[in-house]
């Protein structure tokens, strides 16, 4: 069952549970994507950066989409993310994933070479000329080192399948510049948390959120505050939230959301080396803000 994407409201970059063995844990996996469709999200992005898809096998990406499928049933999109390093594989991989039914493409630049702005544009081309899935493309020269300007969206717009870009540049005036440019041709997802309430409030169409794993009820609630226009309860949230927003700009930042999340009953702590679970007076200090955190809450309405 295909589910239609609009790009809009809360996309959880969704963890991948490890068993202490290191194989995927499938259970802890669906307890968390159940947290999150309770909570009402509105779509759910498997392996990503927070997914370790640096860390997972090709094979065990298609397994996650097989079992994501399963679970949720048709009631949210799910969409898987594409990073390879050809332009053979990515489409490879696109057709793979639209036979396995993924409702959409998170569609990274292509990996280990730093392409000019000619060859990433047409890396994107090529893949979105070879699948009729909806594309988001993941916009974050910080973490990969490549920036999508708006010259090579005044490109890819000519895709039909691009329909929306993951906004990390961590640059706020990035939003305004593409809306002016693009109006609402390409959908806007914010994809930095320590700046999701200002993106969501310039006009993003939503968000792709990291804390989300961990407090999905949260997020949602700041989200549906700005929609509805109760500003002072979306930034009270977001005032509370912001110590363990900033877990999500770290290297480490699949060890610090896993440990909020285990926290929350609905991840485990595991990664999978080079990656190591945290030790000493950083584990202290980063589960300390996760309990003040989990200790001070807000009360929702």
């Amino acid at each position: 069952m295909s589910t239609k994407l609009n790009w809009e409201g809360i996309y959880p970059a969704v963890l991948t549970p490890f068993t202490k063995e290191g194989g995927i844990d499938f259970e802890m996996f669906a307890k968390n994507t159940e947290a999150q469709i309770k909570a009402g999200v509105h779509g759910i992005i498997l392996a990503g950066t927070l997914g370790e898809a640096s860390a997972l096998e090709t094979e065990e990406k298609f397994e996650l989409l097989k079992f994501a499928k399963k679970i949720t049933d048709g009631r949210i999109p799910v969409i898987l993310n594409l990073s390879e390093n050809t332009t053979k594989s990515a489409i490879s991989y696109a057709k793979k994933a639209k036979e396995l039914g993924a409702d959409g493409l998170m569609l990274l630049p292509p990996m280990r070479y730093k392409a000019d702005d000619y060859e990433v544009t047409e890396y994107f081309k090529s893949v979105a000329s070879a699948t009729d899935l909806p594309i988001l493309i993941y916009n974050n020269p910080v973490d990969y080192g490549i920036y999508v300007t708006l010259e090579m969206f005044e490109e890819l717009v000519a895709c039909p399948t691009i329909q929306a870009v993951k906004e990390s540049t961590r640059d706020l005036a990035n939003v305004t510049r593409m809306i002016n440019r693009f109006g609402k041709r390409i959908k806007i997802l914010g994809g930095v948390d320590t700046i999701c309430l200002e993106t969501l409030m310039l006009g993003a169409d939503g968000l792709v959120a990291g804390l989300v794993d961990a407090f999905p009820n949260e997020t949602m609630a700041m989200y549906n505050h700005v929609k509805t226009g109760n500003y002072d309860k979306a930034v009270t949230i977001y005032r509370w939230f912001m110590p363990l927003l900033e877990l999500d700009i770290h290297p480490k930042l699949i060890q610090y959301i896993k440990l909020a999340a285990t926290a929350e009953g609905i991840s485990n702590p595991y990664v999978r080396a080079p990656r190591l679970e945290l030790h000493g007076e950083e584990a202290h200090r980063i589960n300390k803000i996760i309990a003040d955190g989990i200790t001070n809450r807000p009360v929702l309405d």
